[in-house]
């Protein structure tokens, strides 16, 4: 498959741990909810041609673990979430586990670290009373074999069980679970290992009802005025991510913990979502996946640590089409099953780790709702002085259909601004015209820029400049993603103070 989206998806270090001294990574879940999921030398070949190089399974599929071997891609494996219960009431179950799953992989594997269940508190309630214990067990089992310095271990929670997340530092954990809580942040302080967290600022802005802005869920720019303020440190928030990373570690040391790193096991944003879900868009998906990618690299940290790397795994590889639940639980995938990818996303300025990245594709498109009457004299001007060559939307031509004015006035408005160079005024047309990195071919209908299916470029001869950015558990639905109803009275609060 092409190399030209996630190339940027390359470790920027080779260690398995992501403290603060070392670089951070962005990885990928690799889920397999599909009616037709690709063999697992398929999924190989697509992460060595994107250059992915740190992957989480939600299990420890031996297909996946031998097609990984000799890859050199860091692996996350998993306890599945029904097999939890079987290994933390018995050490044996668990060794057995760690010498069929892990000794029999590794090294070859470059297994990492085992999470142990998946939002256990939150999706398997009474299962958590063993949780400690099988992390425990498998750590024992590891070293037994001497791979507990190679591998670690811990067990990845929803955010929803940090109540009062805003402002971070007044953040702390549901007191109910603390009897877990003490236990399992002990485990991984004496073992060195890390808080797993699945962060997903696209539940936290839907609950909200408009309280929190797109724009600081998605990591967009903001102004200062617009910044969320934490009252307490006076320190500014552009993004729900940073501020439910600093709400961790504030969680943490509210029970003494303050040297356990934050490791985010799943974080994304939908491309796709039925009539309730309006912001699940293929452009908002590829804002905020791009966004958290260049700030993990990027190394920023959080205005509470920063510089402090808070390594990432996207969810997720695939779209998976048998998921259960609302449209938008189908549409999480940076691929569908063929290894297409389902938006080409903008990572330019993201340092030389992305220096492979070399498509900067950017389009300019008609607005969404503008005025027709200006969309068809826009049309009117780049057919005819602005000299665009518009014979591909004549009737039976392949640009033809959709008949109307907007895509007619799509085509020929990013036929002219690569025509210009790609220049940003050359995107204009009175209003009427934005530029997105949202490739708009449809089709046999490829626009300039256009890389295809196949990868190939169509129809480029303007120099490119920068691109410019536009206008869950694996096996259950994200219910335990949500926020609980006391972090969004806290959130709703600080708006009403802040913004």
């Amino acid at each position: 498959m092409a190399v030209w989206l996630l190339l940027l998806l390359l470790a920027a270090s080779s260690s398995s741990s992501a403290t603060a001294d070392e670089d951070a990574f962005v990885g990928v879940n690799i889920g397999t909810d599909l009616s037709d999921m690709p063999h697992p030398t398929q999924v190989v070949a697509l992460l060595k041609a994107q250059q992915i190089r740190h992957v989480r399974l939600y299990d420890a599929d031996r297909g996946m673990l031998v097609a990984l071997a000799n890859t050199g891609i860091q692996v996350v494996v998993s306890v599945p979430n029904e097999q939890l219960l079987g290994i933390g009431q018995s050490n044996s179950t668990a060794a057995n586990w760690v010498s069929q799953n892990i000794v029999a992989h590794y090294p070859a594997t470059n297994i990492t670290a085992i999470c142990v269940g998946s939002e256990v508190l939150t999706i398997l309630p009474n299962a958590a009373k063993v949780l400690v214990n099988a992390l425990k067990y498998i750590h024992s089992a590891l070293v037994a074999s001497n791979l507990d310095r190679q591998i670690k271990v811990s067990t990845p929670l929803s955010s929803s069980i940090i109540l009062d997340s805003f402002p971070p530092s007044q953040a702390f954990f549901n007191h109910s679970w603390n009897p877990v809580l003490v236990p399992m942040l002990s485990f991984l302080q004496s073992t060195g290992s890390y808080l797993m967290l699945n962060i997903y600022p696209y539940y936290d802005y839907m609950q909200a009802n408009g309280v929190i802005p797109l724009d600081y869920a998605l990591f967009e720019p903001l102004p200062p005025n617009k910044e969320a303020v934490d009252s307490n440190t006076l320190l500014h928030y552009s993004n729900v991510f940073d501020a439910m990373v600093d709400a961790a570690y504030s969680a943490m040391a509210f029970l003494n913990f303050t040297n356990i790193p934050v490791v985010v096991t799943e974080s994304g944003w939908p491309s796709k979502g039925d009539a309730s879900e309006p912001d699940a868009t293929l452009e908002n998906a590829n804002t905020y996946n791009s966004n958290l990618i260049r700030h993990v690299l990027n190394k920023t940290g959080t205005p509470k640590h920063p510089g402090m790397a808070v390594s990432t795994f996207i969810y997720e590889l695939y779209n998976e089409d048998t998921k259960a639940g609302p449209v938008s639980e189908k549409n999480w995938g940076l691929f569908d099953a063929n290894g297409v990818p389902i938006y080409i996303m903008h990572l330019t300025s993201s340092g030389n780790v992305l220096s492979n990245d070399t498509t900067n594709q950017t389009y300019c498109t008609a607005k969404e709702g503008a005025d027709k009457k200006m969309l068809q004299a826009a049309l009117d001007w780049a057919c005819g002085p602005g000299k665009v060559d518009c014979s591909a939307l004549l009737q039976g031509q392949p640009c033809y259909e959709p008949d109307n004015v907007a895509a007619h006035a799509t085509y020929a408005f990013d036929t002219y601004y690569h025509k210009m160079g790609k220049a940003a005024d050359s995107c204009d047309f009175n209003g009427v015209a934005a530029i997105t990195t949202t490739d708009p071919s449809h089709g046999s209908c490829l626009f300039p820029g256009s890389l295809g299916k196949n990868g190939t470029l169509a129809n480029v001869t303007a120099p490119s400049l920068n691109s410019t950015s536009a206008d869950s558990s694996a096996d259950d639905f994200h219910g335990g993603a949500f926020t609980s109803i006391a972090i969004m009275i806290g959130v709703i609060f600080h708006f009403a103070v802040y913004l």
